[in-house]
């Protein structure tokens, strides 16, 4: 059974459609824009992602019996607007930057286009998408290039509710970790899952020795043992006199982990478990995985920090309309005036600006019209950023499931390597690059 998506929004889009439907407005020709301002907490450059899910959620944004009910019910709008509603479907166009894309302020992360009516809607819907997997997928990739080469697992179920959970696994596996120990996540988008025991497993048993025993009858001796529960030195000796020099790995989850971690891998060398690795899993956020650079660990497991955007849990999104139609047919950039949410009017076409290979710019070409855009062939020296989702409201299926989110981590993990050295800094700092507004000739 299909689950409407329809309700996941705010009223004043469906109020907004209304009164366009009553003063005859709601069928101009439009374009939304969904982009940031600014980069959250000082990040040198954002991460887009969820526009797979959002693909999704747009397929199943209808108004069945049960949601025209409520809203006749709660007298959310009038009888021509449910009349409107009854037969809603997106018909319009959605173009924008591919998951796993880097953006940067003002990238026109998603172009909606479509009657008012037709896009006024989508507003809250796609903000909360983008919004919340954009920031964790930030937050994730700052890990991940902390990283290096050590792989990385999401963890953090537990610290978000539960369907944002699977949207953050899925986010931080775009991003580039590798792993996540949600089942959902692994089920739904195809992320390998991993886990294997908490310290209930050892305080079930009486002693330490017999829950790495039954564990590694149970899972083999490639598993990873908990050896934090009491005295971890005791632990790493019990683990290797239980599984042998052999034991797949050692997980620590407490203490000063710079330190912890060498003696472990002392400990472990000492014993003849020289392959037997090391992963830690302790409160990590970017610096801590940067900390820990120099130390002998050979993998990470992240929790809060990851699915809560380490510290910044929104990518502080907007979704404004930016260019219509007059009553003339003719076309008209439009855009709030303020002095600090001031944004650029008109249609947009995004390039990255690349020199041998490096990013060095981010121009967005701004025009009133359709027909004025600029070509990639007029910017050869940059890469095209937009791609389109959906043409006269047909979904570009590519761009969804578990083929979708592989592709999105594969696209990540190579635009990555075009940002200048300077943006793999964890401090706070401007963006990367700048973003540079042309004007359409």
């Amino acid at each position: 059974m299909t689950t409407s998506t329809a309700l996941l929004t705010d009223r004043y889009e469906l109020t907004m459609l209304a009164a366009s439907l009553r003063d005859r407005t709601a069928f101009r020709p439009s374009v939304f824009e969904l982009f940031s301002r600014r980069l959250s907490g000082g990040r040198r450059f954002g991460v887009v992602a969820g526009t797979g899910r959002l693909l999704g959620l747009l397929r199943d944004f209808r108004f069945g019996e049960d949601e025209l009910r409520f809203l006749r019910d709660e007298k959310v709008v009038d009888a021509a607007s449910i009349k409107h509603l009854e037969n809603y479907r997106f018909t319009g166009s959605i173009h924008g930057y591919r998951e796993g894309e880097l953006y940067f302020p003002g990238s026109p992360i998603l172009t909606v286009e479509g009657s008012f009516a037709d896009a006024v809607v989508l507003e809250t819907l796609a903000l909360s998408v983008l919004n919340h997997d954009s920031a964790v997928a930030t937050a994730a990739s700052r890990m991940s290039i902390a990283a290096g080469e050590r792989p990385l697992a999401e963890m953090g179920s537990r610290r978000a509710a539960e369907r944002s959970a699977v949207a953050a696994a899925r986010a931080a596996y775009i991003a580039g970790f590798g792993a996540t120990s949600n089942l959902e996540a692994g089920r739904s988008w195809g992320i390998p899952t991993m886990g294997t025991a908490a310290h209930s497993w050892t305080l079930l048993h009486d002693t330490e020795e017999e829950a790495f025993r039954a564990q590694v009858e149970s899972m083999g001796i490639a598993t990873t043992l908990l050896v934090d529960t009491y005295d971890i030195p005791t632990g790493v000796e019990t683990a290797i006199r239980v599984a042998g020099t052999q034991l797949g790995g050692v997980r620590i989850d407490s203490g000063d982990l710079p330190i912890v971690a060498g003696a472990v891998r002392a400990q472990l060398d000492e014993l003849g478990a020289t392959s037997t690795r090391i992963t830690v899993t302790s409160d990590l956020d970017e610096y801590a995985i940067a900390a820990l650079a120099a130390s002998p660990v050979d993998a990470y497991g992240v929790g809060t920090s990851v699915v809560t955007g380490s510290g910044y849990p929104t990518a502080s999104m907007v979704y404004k309309l930016v260019a219509r139609q007059d009553a003339a047919g003719s076309w008209i950039g439009v855009a709030k005036a303020s002095t600090d949410k001031g944004s650029h009017g008109g249609r947009k076409a995004a390039f990255r600006t690349l020199v041998d290979g490096v990013a060095t710019a981010e121009t967005v070409v701004v025009s009133d019209g359709f027909e004025q855009l600029d070509t990639p062939d007029e910017h050869r020296d940059g890469r095209p950023l937009q791609v389109t989702f959906v043409e006269g409201g047909d979904i570009d299926t590519a761009y969804e499931g578990v083929g979708g989110t592989v592709a999105a981590r594969a696209h990540h993990l190579r635009v990555r390597e075009e940002l200048p050295v300077r943006a793999l800094a964890l401090s706070k700092s401007d963006p990367a690059i700048p973003t540079v507004y042309v004007e359409a000739d």
